[in-house]
């Protein structure tokens, strides 16, 4: 068995933590920042944002040649502070939310996979949280 390698993402947005969490957990936010980059986009998002609740959100390719929903289960949910979840695959991933005086600190830990290097998933999972910064900062 491989040992689990965990990456740190982290972002600081301008703006205050209500406005932070609305716009990282309502679904017709996060469909206006959940991709890498520009030649991406997520469609739909459907979030049941409590304890045991589901997470799918649909990434895809603009041109249409790649897609693939992103699904998971909530672990844990405290307002303003915390969500933790399981991916279907058995990963897990913490994203903690800091209230730094009308700016908002965000970090996510999460499980790397093993198809892709690393590097590339820190990356990736970086990217879309600075689209996020740029979307809640909008």
């Amino acid at each position: 068995m491989m040992n689990k390698v965990e990456i740190t993402i982290q972002t600081e947005v301008n703006a205050p933590i209500e406005r932070v969490w609305e716009r990282y957990t309502k679904p017709e936010h996060i469909i206006n920042w959940n991709f890498a980059s520009d030649d991406w986009c997520c469609p739909r998002a459907e979030n049941d944002l409590r304890h045991g609740g589901k997470m799918n959100w649909r990434m895809e390719a603009k041109d249409g040649s790649f897609g693939f929903d992103f699904e998971a289960v909530y672990d844990e949910v405290i307002l303003h502070n915390k969500i933790a979840y399981t991916m279907l695959d058995g990963r897990k991933a913490v994203t903690n939310f800091s209230d730094e005086g009308g700016k908002t600190s965000i970090t996510t830990v999460f499980d790397a996979e093993t198809m892709n290097s690393v590097e590339l998933q820190q990356q990736g999972w970086q990217a879309i949280l600075n689209n996020f910064k740029k979307h809640a900062e909008g």
